[in-house]
């Protein structure tokens, strides 16, 4: 039987504390994160105590500057969960005049997929497609919102600004997020079936506050 041993720290100190053994975990490990992405890849870890995402998550070239360009110019957020939208940091985003949305609750967009035989994370991504200004697209769960938005790039309707792509399962997730890899557009993606609404928060949280 493995013992363990309490560690007294207070209220105010446990994140930092967290934050500190990961540190720690990464170095015994051999593990050296980017600095420009070492506070989007440690806040993953500290949200799934999950070390495998220091080795999968992956960054495009220029990924964090570029996320922090799109949100200095008050770049929507779009969410392909409610649970990934109330996982994000307004407070922060506010500060950049940043929005954060999510269609899938919308009931047209619910008429619109049951009539065209295709998941509402798809149609949501359609909308979310057509509103002005930059646009950063945060998918959590649904690997049809990727294969949504590739579509469109395909049929060259829309080209999205940035995308966080982690859904996570079985069915199409790998194959959506292999689609962007050789893309233009820039983005942070967990290749592989492992991911989350609340890995996608965790990103966009650890990207705004890597901006403090």
């Amino acid at each position: 039987m493995t013992e363990y041993e309490f560690i007294h720290v207070s209220p105010e100190n446990i994140e930092a504390e967290s934050f500190r053994i990961i540190g720690e975990e990464l170095k015994a490990q051999g593990i050296v994160i980017p600095r420009e992405e070492e506070p989007v890849t440690k806040r993953v870890i500290h949200t799934t105590a999950d070390f495998s995402y220091a080795q999968s998550l992956t960054y495009s070239l220029g990924a964090i500057e570029r996320a922090h360009e799109l949100i200095r110019q008050s770049a929507t957020i779009i969410t392909d969960t409610n649970m990934g939208l109330a996982g994000i940091n307004k407070g922060r985003l506010n500060k950049y005049g940043c929005r954060v949305v999510c269609f899938m609750a919308d009931e047209e967009v619910g008429r619109q997929a049951r009539e065209r035989g295709v998941t509402r994370a798809w149609v949501s991504m359609e909308v979310a497609s057509r509103l002005e200004g930059p646009k950063i697209f945060v998918v959590g769960n649904a690997p049809t919102a990727l294969l949504s938005l590739h579509e469109m790039m395909e049929k060259e309707i829309f080209v999205p600004d940035f995308v966080i792509g982690v859904p996570v399962g079985f069915v199409n997730v790998e194959y959506s997020k292999e689609l962007f890899r050789n893309s233009s557009v820039p983005y942070i993606i967990n290749f592989g079936r492992k991911g989350g609404s609340n890995v996608a928060a965790a990103i966009v949280n650890g990207l705004t506050l890597s901006m403090e």
